[in-house]
């Protein structure tokens, strides 16, 4: 007998599901029931999914493989829903594109320079940049932390370890730009690095340098021994 999800118990419904226990506790059918937000008057969005699913295989890489026209095939699939499927499936391939390229090790300050040069090294304003590494020293992760004029920017310790955290980095590596060209560090630039490498050694996280990045050069506190 035929059930409309609103009816379902509350753990069954795939987005309160969701929100409830988390994107793991989905099935796929689950997950792809959510992407077309509705089945036919004979069938819910969930068992409309199973079906399709079953007919894949239950297989999401069979199922990727399926034109708009072969989904469209299904009763209650229309051009919209097909596409969102075929979105949602393309997007999961590029992330498996993008999470097979090999990470970027951090063997030394150049590295970083070579990262961050052509990100902030030519910018006419001051940016803080974070990079943050897993225990193999690979960057997994890497964001701006702020923005400022030409006379410097605003760094928020906070934030820093709270996206460490967020990525399970067990290592930071510190950088920001000068647009004046000029490579030495201001009294700013080391009270700075001093606070975070202390927070970060309270949290288990290693603040492993401070770069400076200018057009054609790099300070590291690190190799000047000052870290």
């Amino acid at each position: 007998m035929y059930t409309p999800i609103n009816q379902w118990a509350e753990d069954d419904r795939p987005r309160e599901k969701f929100l409830l226990k988390g994107k793991s506790a989905l099935s796929d059918s689950e997950l792809l029931a959510i992407l077309i937000g509705s089945g036919s008057r004979n069938e819910s969005a969930v068992q409309l999914c199973q079906r399709i699913l079953a007919a894949s295989n239950n297989n999401l890489n069979q199922l990727g493989k399926l034109s708009i026209q072969q989904l469209t095939e299904f009763k209650g699939i229309g051009e919209a829903k097909a596409i969102s499927i075929a979105a949602a499936l393309e997007l999961g391939r590029r992330r498996r594109v993008e999470e097979a390229i090999e990470l970027k090790k951090i063997t030394s300050s150049k590295a970083v320079f070579e990262i961050m040069q052509p990100i902030i090294g030519e910018l006419p304003h001051e940016e803080f940049w974070v990079l943050y590494l897993n225990n193999s020293n690979k960057v997994i992760h890497k964001s701006q932390l702020s923005k400022g004029g030409i006379t410097g920017t605003i760094v928020d310790n906070r934030l820093i370890f709270k996206t460490a955290l967020e990525y399970n980095a067990t290592s930071l590596i510190l950088t920001h730009n000068h647009p004046s060209g000029k490579l030495l560090p201001s009294e700013a630039d080391k009270e700075v690095t001093k606070k975070l490498k202390l927070a970060g050694q309270q949290m288990d996280i290693l603040v492993l340098d401070h770069i400076i990045i200018t057009e054609i050069g790099y300070y590291s506190f690190n190799d000047e021994g000052i870290f």
